[in-house]
Formats: structure tokens, C-alpha cells, sequence
């Protein structure tokens, strides 16, 4: 399991490993099931459970509730390990799920469907390469905000 490693100075309130991976399970099955059945109501709702997610960060994630529920002695001995990921970057990679399944939704709508599933089948693409080990979403996450500390850096000085 690959998980974000924190700061030393970063909120320790992060997502438990258990939940994260129940977030990308979700997302890989919820997808090929879709695909498989050509169901693109399926990726309608995954949409809505990421976008919420993403906006609303806990407060808003279904998978979080139900993770929070399913996986309780787990993921108390994830965050006693240390063995979670920055609230932040998981909800950053939401938001990318969410912009990738909302154009899905779009390309759908006006009838664009090969592109529809494209962009859906990059998500389950991302969630499974994470599952394996390499979080691209953290990677991504993480170049920008080192990138806009130096930028920051270089014209404060």
C-alpha cells in the first residue's frame, strides 16, 4: 500500500490507509462495472460521491462513512502506524476523479461516448496503478506544492 508520507508539521487528523484504498476499490470496480455494462448512470454516481468528496472534504464522503463504519479496527491500527495520507492529497485526488468522471458526464450528455469511457477508464487507470503502488495523483500533489514554495521562495528574495 502506498501512502503519502506526511510533513513533520502536517494535521495528523489524515485519511486511514483501509479508507484510501476502499476509495480507489471503489472507483476501479464502480468503473468496470460501468464499462463492462455499458452503464454510464454507474460512473454518474461516482462522479457525485467524488465531486462531494472533493468539496466537502469527510464531512462530504460516503466512502469515508462507510469506511469509517466497515474498517474501524483497521484503520485505528493504520493511524497508530502511521499508515495514512494527508487529508489534503486525498482530497486533491478527488477532485482530479471528479473533473475526469464530470467531463465523462459531459462527453456522454452530448453523445461523445468512446470519449466518455476514455476519460473514465483514466481514472480507473490512475486508481489501479495506486493500488499497485504509485500514487500519481500524491506525485502530482506534491511537485506543485515544492514547485510554488522555491517559485515563492525566488521572488521573495
Amino acid at each position: 500500500m502506498t501512502t503519502f508520507s506526511p510533513a513533520a508539521n502536517c494535521d495528523p487528523s489524515g485519511i486511514p490507509a483501509p479508507i484510501v484504498k476502499l476509495n480507489r476499490w471503489t472507483l476501479v470496480i464502480g468503473i468496470l462495472t460501468a464499462f463492462v455494462l455499458q452503464q454510464p448512470l454507474i460512473t454518474t454516481l461516482l462522479f457525485l460521491a467524488v465531486a462531494s468528496a472533493a468539496l466537502f472534504g469527510r464531512r462530504g464522503s460516503l466512502i469515508f462513512a462507510a469506511g469509517s463504519r466497515l474498517f474501524k479496527r483497521q484503520n485505528a491500527a493504520a493511524l497508530s502506524a502511521d499508515r495514512y495520507d494527508d487529508r489534503r492529497v486525498m482530497r486533491f485526488n478527488n477532485a482530479v476523479a471528479a473533473i475526469m468522471l464530470g467531463g465523462a458526464q459531459i462527453a456522454f450528455l452530448f453523445g461523445a461516448v468512446m470519449l466518455g469511457w476514455a476519460l473514465a477508464l483514466a481514472v480507473v487507470a490512475a486508481a489501479a496503478v495506486a493500488l499497485a503502488g504509485f500514487c500519481v495523483g500524491c506525485y502530482i500533489y506534491t511537485q506543485w506544492h515544492t514547485r510554488s514554495r522555491i517559485w515563492k521562495a525566488s521572488r521573495a528574495g
